[in-house]
């Protein structure tokens, strides 16, 4: 597998709550903080904040092996109770991109939250560079994590969704 190739990792889980009632906690941009071993908050960077195509807000990360870092991402897609989208800018263009689907699904809604890596250069780009044998695992070892932490969040989601909180 190849940073170059643009690898994905999806997620998905079914919510006892109503879409628009997901689509309210999924575009909390600062709520996947409370679920996640990595990420550790946002704030929208606008005058008028909120989820709309083309607002932009700081994202805050920390992993043991790469220490802390921040990011601004870009909101590429916004179609309410359905979409939410984001991509994370890095030196060289959209260094991720990230979505939440929300879909009806009987009574309830199924989630989903989808990842892309790449195209541009990501921090994930010097471990690869310094060790291009284990380029196939460096970015799956990446990607397993992004899965747990992916979700960990949507069932966080879930939960507050089904509790009404």
């Amino acid at each position: 597998m190849r940073y170059a190739d643009g690898p994905t990792v999806e997620v998905e889980v079914l919510v006892a709550a109503p879409p628009e009632r997901v689509w309210a906690l999924l575009t909390d941009i600062g709520l996947p903080a409370r679920f996640s071993n990595e990420f550790r908050g946002a704030e929208w960077l606008e005058e008028s904040p909120g989820p709309r195509v083309g607002a932009r807000f700081l994202g805050r990360n920390e992993h043991p092996a790469i220490g802390a870092w921040q990011s601004i991402s870009v909101v590429v897609a916004c179609e309410p109770a359905r979409t939410f989208g984001w991509d994370v800018q890095s030196s060289g263009g959209v260094g991720s991109s990230w979505r939440f689907e929300v879909t009806p699904d009987g009574p309830g809604t199924r989630l989903r939250q989808w990842a892309r890596m790449g195209p541009a250069p990501s921090g994930l780009t010097a471990a690869i560079e310094a060790r291009p044998d284990k380029e196939d695992r460096i970015v799956e070892n990446r990607l397993a994590e992004w899965r747990s932490n992916m979700q960990a969040t949507v069932e966080g989601i879930k939960a507050l969704a089904e509790a009404g909180d």
